[in-house]
């Protein structure tokens, strides 16, 4: 694997593809062509390919918000509408997977990214989410293999966020050298994109390096990453305290953890503890 430092850093944005040539063709009358008209999926009318287009995009729309909001089970019955109308739009496939992704659904989350790849083979987007589920899928070796692909592609703007996936995955296979490389060289890459911040910090607590550990979930912390991951790091942190026997320094990160809001797991165990503590 190589890595040009040097490498231009593109900004990424997402574009939404309506393609509206995903059927052809025409019929005449009296000697007129007439523009073609096809049934919608959705409701049975009969559409020109601009309006079905058009249509998709709208579901589009209204899918990836309610995504954007966390309601996922709505944005998977707008974003299926979409499919229908434009199954050729590989941006309605990778959404169609962060919600199925999101609902723990790795096996169709894995065939929507396959999709919009079978659409698009260059689609960078899709490669790089499909790496992070075939890691759910305990599949290391082939999102080992996409992050590679990824971060040697000198016009994938997100190298850090590769890298990232590639540590992680490595760390879950036990090859904790490797995983640190493609950490560390994440950092190199973005020093305040803290995910590879927090997998470093547990690569540390696994070796038994607890002050280096700490000072890695302290980092987290002061990324700011938002509540969840912060309470993450706040629990690892207790959890090096309490293994120590400084009951003290644990209640207080413990104490940090359980009071982000929202919290999530982590903000639990942190509140299940603090109980036990008491």
């Amino acid at each position: 694997m190589s890595h040009d430092r040097n490498r231009r850093i593109l900004s990424w944005v997402l574009v939404l593809v309506a393609s509206a040539a995903f059927l052809s063709g025409c019929a005449t009358s009296g000697g007129g062509a007439k523009e073609p008209r096809y049934a919608s999926p959705a409701g049975g009318e009969d559409l020109s390919p601009e309006q079905l287009a058009r249509r998709a995009s709208a579901h589009y729309n209204v899918g990836t918000g309610h995504l954007r909001e966390g309601r996922v089970g709505l944005a998977i019955r707008e974003l299926r509408i979409a499919e229908e109308m434009n199954p050729r739009d590989k941006w309605t496939q990778l959404a169609l997977a962060d919600a199925y992704r999101r609902k723990m659904r790795f096996a169709d989350a894995e065939e929507h990214l396959l999709k919009g790849l079978a659409i698009d083979s260059d689609f960078q987007q899709a490669s790089l989410t499909l790496s992070a589920i075939y890691i759910q899928l305990e599949r290391y070796g082939e999102a080992i293999a996409l992050t590679e692909m990824l971060v040697d592609d000198p016009t994938f703007p997100l190298p850090w966020a590769a890298l990232t996936n590639q540590g992680w995955a490595y760390y879950k296979l036990g090859q904790l050298v490797p995983a640190t490389e493609a950490l560390e060289m994440a950092t190199e890459y973005h020093s305040g994109y803290w995910r590879p911040v927090l997998s470093l910090g547990i690569i540390e607590a696994a070796r038994g390096n607890s002050e280096r550990a700490i000072k890695r979930f302290e980092r987290v912390v002061e990324l700011g990453p938002g509540p969840l991951a912060q309470a993450e790091a706040n629990y690892r942190i207790a959890e090096i305290f309490i293994a120590q026997g400084n009951r003290g320094r644990a209640v207080e990160y413990l104490t940090a953890s359980a009071a982000q809001r929202p919290s999530g797991t982590w903000g639990k165990r942190s509140e299940e503890y603090l109980d036990r503590l008491r």
